[in-house]
């Protein structure tokens, strides 16, 4: 299992929010490269970058920080997700050196889109499920839907989809905890690898998702509990390999 370090870009900043609420940022950085840097450093396989600003307004606004950590390291397996609303996009990020783009919003909007872009860009394509109460979120989590994540997910089994990023936003940025169960319901329900996120908060949380790996857990993303000191990149990704 994957422990992937989430970069946040607001404004050119990393920051990380609290349950995606855009005015109670904290600011932990002004360099995103230097910030991908620290995370290489201590033994990152993926980065898990997003483009905040995008995410609200429907287009990429950060991409050039974005690009400048794939040109930083073109090794790296990057995902990004954020305003990523067109086939064009997509293309700019992947020529970029991007290797992963989420789909979240459009996805729930216009679904027929993640098949066209799986089409179009196999194996690149994962799609963002953020959800409150289960059900599914939109708009940089301003809009909630009455659809079940769980249904939705189902729908891109078929696509090619590479895998799915699942927020528990009830507990994003909020040091509680992740949310094991939804999270392997969502594996389950939709028989696509399952990224877990929102509430990856200390060692604890990353026994109990390695624990549970083998049911379709590919990996978890932590912003604010690495940033402040409460997990340990290095240590959690050496637990999750020496488990294997």
């Amino acid at each position: 299992m994957l422990v992937i370090p989430a970069i946040d870009l607001k404004d050119g900043h990393c920051v990380r929010l609290r349950q995606g609420e855009m005015d109670d940022a904290t600011v932990y950085g002004s360099d995103p490269v230097e910030m991908a840097a620290r995370w290489v450093d201590q033994g990152a396989r993926r980065l898990h970058l997003v483009d905040l600003n995008g995410a609200f307004d429907g287009k990429p606004v950060n991409g050039e920080a974005v690009m400048a950590i794939a040109r930083a390291y073109p090794d790296l397996p990057i995902q990004i997700g954020g305003g990523i609303r067109s086939l064009d996009t997509i293309e700019r990020y992947l020529d970029a050196g991007v290797n992963y783009v989420i789909i979240g919003t459009k996805a729930v909007k216009e679904p027929a889109f993640v098949t066209e872009a799986c089409k179009a860009f196999p194996g690149a394509v994962i799609v963002g499920l953020d959800a409150k109460n289960g059900l599914v979120a939109t708009d940089g989590w301003a809009e909630v839907s009455n659809i079940q994540a769980t249904e939705l997910a189902k729908r891109f089994e078929q696509d090619g989809v590479s895998s799915i990023v699942y927020t528990d936003i009830s507990r994003d940025g909020m040091m509680q905890g992740v949310n094991i169960e939804a999270t392997v319901a969502m594996a389950q329900a939709s028989g696509l690898k399952v990224i877990a996120s929102g509430g990856v908060t200390n060692m604890d949380d990353i026994r109990q998702l390695q624990a549970v790996a083998d049911a379709g857990i590919l990996g978890a993303i932590t912003g604010r509990a690495i940033y402040e000191g409460e997990l340990d990149l290095a240590e959690a990704q050496q637990f999750c390999d020496n488990a294997k």
